[in-house]
This record gives C-alpha cells, structure tokens and sequence, in this order.
C-alpha cells in the first residue's frame, strides 16, 4: 500500500499510482534532454516549465477524486507555448527512426514515447478518475512538440 494526498491509502498498482510513476519517468527524460539543449534557451524554458507542470500534475492525479488540491494547473497556458513551438518549429516533414541523427534527438524521442505513454495511461485513469480536460491536452501536444524539437535536432 502507498498513500495518496491527504494520506488516503491505495494499492501500489493503483492507475493514479502507475500514472504517476510514468510521469516521474517522462520528468526524468525531460532532464536529460533539457540538460544535452545547451545554448537553447527556447527551449530550455519551455521544457523546464513543463517539468513544473509535470510536478503539479502528478499533485493533482493524487488527490482523492473527493479532495481538492490548491496547487493551480498552467496546462492551458502551456499548451498555448507548446502549439507557438510546433507552429514555428522547421518541420521537414515524413517518417522518421530515431537514432539515425544527433544523440540529443534520440533522448527527445525517448522522451516523446513517453509523453505518449503517459497519455495512454491517463486517458484509462480518466474513465475511473476524471483527469482535469487541460492536462489531457497538454500531453496530447507535448508529444507533438517533442516530435518536431527532434527532427528539428537531427
């Protein structure tokens, strides 16, 4: 068993719980490739912010669907930045193996599967805990500018 804000207990396998812990792991790959960015302060900024917000999410996914969590969510705000991004991103376009260029590509890939995987996951968690609809955006289009930063990367 583990606890829950507010000390409610639940099961390790708890899909809050899993959840979780696939979003602990998307932060973890967002630090990798935050830290390989370098000079980019564009995007330093954005993905740091989003690691900020991946920390309140994870606040908000355990709070007991009864409680309330005063920690306020920025994932509007933040996918507004993240289509910004995509919008101006150089996209070239076509199917892409990650690996075949530049190490730093290769994490944001890894990184975007897991945003990927951190979506699929919550979208399940929302039918039994109904996740706030920003958020659910909010990994739809990280994913999305994960994609573009990579082949912008190559």
């Amino acid at each position: 068993m583990t606890s829950l804000r507010d000390g409610v207990r639940v099961p390790k396998d708890d899909p809050r719980i899993e959840v979780n812990g696939q979003i602990d792991q998307l932060n973890a790959h967002l630090g990798i490739v935050r830290s390989m960015l370098g000079g980019d302060e564009v995007n330093q900024s954005l993905i740091h912010a989003v690691q900020h917000e991946l920390m309140t999410v994870m606040s908000h996914i355990a709070t007991p669907d009864s409680g309330v969590n005063p920690r306020e969510l920025h994932s509007v705000e933040l996918v507004q930045r993240l289509e910004q991004a995509i919008d101006q991103a150089d996209y070239k376009g076509g199917f892409v193996v990650p690996g075949g260029g530049s190490r730093l590509a290769a994490f944001i890939h890894l990184a975007r599967t897991q945003a990927r995987t951190v979506e699929r996951h919550m979208w399940s968690l929302h039918r039994e805990h109904p996740v706030d609809s920003g958020i659910m955006v909010m990994m739809n289009r990280l994913s999305d500018y994960l994609f573009v930063l990579a082949n912008d990367k190559e």
